[in-house]
């Protein structure tokens, strides 16, 4: 599920939306991406590649996982430090959802394992910030997303320029944020839209 290596992030380079976040239109025809907002953690002319964070994992704990993935004994669940009890599971994207993204705060690091994105948002796929979160010294602030959204060259802007998606600049509540469910008003009231006057009918065939 979290891979020994490296995620394979296309791209890379500098690009307007890395670190943005991508906020789904109503004329969002690809309904695994209906009123879903992500967070970008690369975008370049060789693609781009996202994780959802307001989509939680129904029926799964992140404290079951660490057992799940022998990172604690089930013995030792009861160990565990409060911080783990509050690392929230999503549903990352529809690509290789059986892999962990977990996005987190600046103040972990591991030299060849995390990514660095913007403004003190980070991206590790290795079991090692795991055991960290499980041993008490993980960052403060994370969340665990099985599977990442991803577009092929030139894809994403396509569906840009066809009012697929609109952006706005991201922040520590958008992502770690306690309420899930008031992820996508708040970032569009962010951009002043009232998402009421958003109709939800628009675009299905």
């Amino acid at each position: 599920m979290i891979a020994s290596q490296n995620p394979n992030v296309p791209g890379g380079g500098s690009s307007f939306l890395d670190g943005q976040m991508l906020i789904a239109m109503p004329t969002m025809r690809d309904e695994q991406f209906a009123r879903t907002l992500i967070y970008m953690c690369a975008h370049s002319a060789e693609g781009a590649m996202g994780i959802v964070v307001n989509q939680p994992a129904s029926h799964i704990d992140f404290t079951d996982l660490l057992v799940q993935l022998d990172v604690i004994p089930a013995a030792e669940r009861i160990l565990l430090p409060k911080s783990a009890g509050t690392v929230k599971v999503l549903r990352g994207g529809p690509v290789e959802t059986g892999r962990g993204f977990v996005l987190h705060s600046a103040d972990y690091f591991v030299e060849n394992s995390t990514l660095p994105i913007d403004d003190g948002i980070c991206l590790t796929a290795t079991l090692d910030i795991l055991k960290a979160i499980a041993g008490g010294r993980g960052p403060s602030s994370a969340v665990l997303a099985l599977g990442y959204a991803g577009w092929a060259p030139g894809q994403l802007e396509t569906e840009i320029q066809a009012n697929g998606w609109l952006n706005c600049p991201a922040d520590t509540d958008l992502i770690f944020g306690g309420s899930v469910e008031t992820k996508y008003d708040h970032a569009l009231r962010k951009l002043g839209i009232d998402p009421g006057m958003l109709s939800s009918d628009a675009g299905h065939a």
